[in-house]
């Protein structure tokens, strides 16, 4: 039998949640619905499903209180979450990617927009084609074994940080723009903003420590991951480490 990808739809509002369950159903989803973080948590102990579909204003727990804490947890972490919200202002939707949320969508959306974004974070779920191994400096991504290491020291990184890197490193000293990047690492940049760029940046730049400089801006044009800020760091390390 073939596996349909298991949906959690975390909203308060039965009608909007039975309309989107209805909805993923013909999609060929197998939707989980629930009413509040209580149940959710309850839901996610049992099963984890492949995405989430979380409410921003929920009972009890918030959904962004609920995105935060779900990313820090070593089992839920890498389940991509889409936040649901009525809130359509830029800082409550930087706030929503902020708190670990793989996209946003704005009430009301059109069904074949809400299918469309959870096909496209489940493709960047997907592991990647490439097993290779790529360095820059002292800097080293094994795709094959996923593991990312810095002058010796392990790194954890994200899903989706672990792709952007990747694809920096491939591409290093290369100036790449926020929508080149979304092209080339999201793979489909119709329902994503530029915006998510700069978070999953932060992200990876506050993953990577000490090597986090690496990964530079350039002011009106975008991203580039340079050996020579690693260079600098390895220079200023103590020879005893």
């Amino acid at each position: 039998m073939k596996h349909l990808p298991r949906v959690l739809i975390v909203e308060d509002e039965p009608a909007i949640a039975e309309l989107i369950a209805v909805n993923l159903r013909h999609g060929g989803f197998a939707p989980v619905v629930v009413e509040d973080s209580v149940a959710a948590q309850r839901e996610l102990d049992a099963v984890l499903p492949d995405v989430i579909l979380l409410d921003w204003m929920l009972p009890g727990q918030s959904g962004l209180a609920l995105a935060r804490y779900w990313r820090k947890q070593p089992r839920t972490k890498s389940i991509p979450i889409l936040m649901l919200t009525a809130r359509g202002d830029e800082t409550d939707k930087v706030a929503g990617l902020d708190a670990g949320a793989d996209d946003y969508i704005t009430k009301p959306f059109s069904t074949q927009e809400l299918l469309a974004r959870i096909r496209a974070v489940l493709r960047r779920r997907a592991p990647e084609s490439v097993n290779d191994s790529v360095t820059v400096a002292g800097l080293i991504l094994d795709a094959a074994t996923h593991r990312i290491s810095f002058q010796n020291q392990e790194l954890k990184l994200g899903p989706t940080e672990f792709k952007l890197l990747h694809y920096l490193m491939k591409h290093a000293e290369r100036v790449h723009s926020r929508s080149s990047l979304l092209d080339k690492v999201w793979g489909d940049h119709v329902f994503i903003e530029e915006r998510t760029v700069d978070v999953h940046v932060k992200r990876l730049r506050e993953a990577l420590g000490t090597a986090g400089p690496m990964v530079e801006t350039v002011r009106g044009a975008g991203y580039r991951l340079t050996a020579v800020v690693a260079q600098s760091v390895l220079a200023a390390t103590p020879s005893g480490r």
